[in-house]
């Protein structure tokens, strides 16, 4: 018993110590849903890291625990790329060549990040559009997860 609970230890030690080996990046896809190919479609990846516990308040009973004085301006990044990429809808209504345009695009991202060391671990999406009236308005967003095992 004293065995089994012991060799359970030292894999619960080793899985936490081999969990703080590895890093993550996340590459936000916006595609924009606007007729007439006014809207803007992007790839986002940002360039610098942010702290979270830098900006973030802990709440007892309704109470900060640390004062809010942090300046919304202080979260936005100033290094981030940022590659385009086309609308799904041109003025004759949804355009497919766009779509297969913006997949070849994301493919390139993709192998590109994978070339790099990182692998791609979880996709996201979601729709955004009004959903009070027909505006054909919207975006289209796809949040990419990649993992790398961080050097010694």
């Amino acid at each position: 018993m004293k065995k089994i609970i012991l060799s359970l230890l030292l894999t619960c030690l080793f899985l936490s110590a081999e969990a703080q080996n590895y890093e993550y990046k996340v590459v936000t896809i916006v595609e924009s849903i606007v007729p007439m190919g006014i809207g803007r479609s992007r790839i986002i990846e940002n360039k610098q890291a942010l702290d979270a516990n830098q900006f973030t308040t802990a709440r007892t009973n309704g109470k900060n625990s640390k004062q809010d004085d942090v300046d919304r301006s202080d979260l936005k990044l100033d290094a981030f790329d940022e590659t385009k990429l086309l609308n799904f809808y041109s003025a004759a209504g949804i355009n497919f060549q766009n779509i297969a345009s913006n997949d070849a695009l994301i493919t390139s991202k993709i192998n590109t990040l994978t070339n790099e060391g990182w692998e791609l671990a979880f996709t996201l999406s979601g729709v955004e559009s009004d959903a009070g009236g027909p505006d054909g308005k919207g975006i289209y967003i796809t949040r990419l997860i990649f993992i790398k095992k961080k050097l010694s």
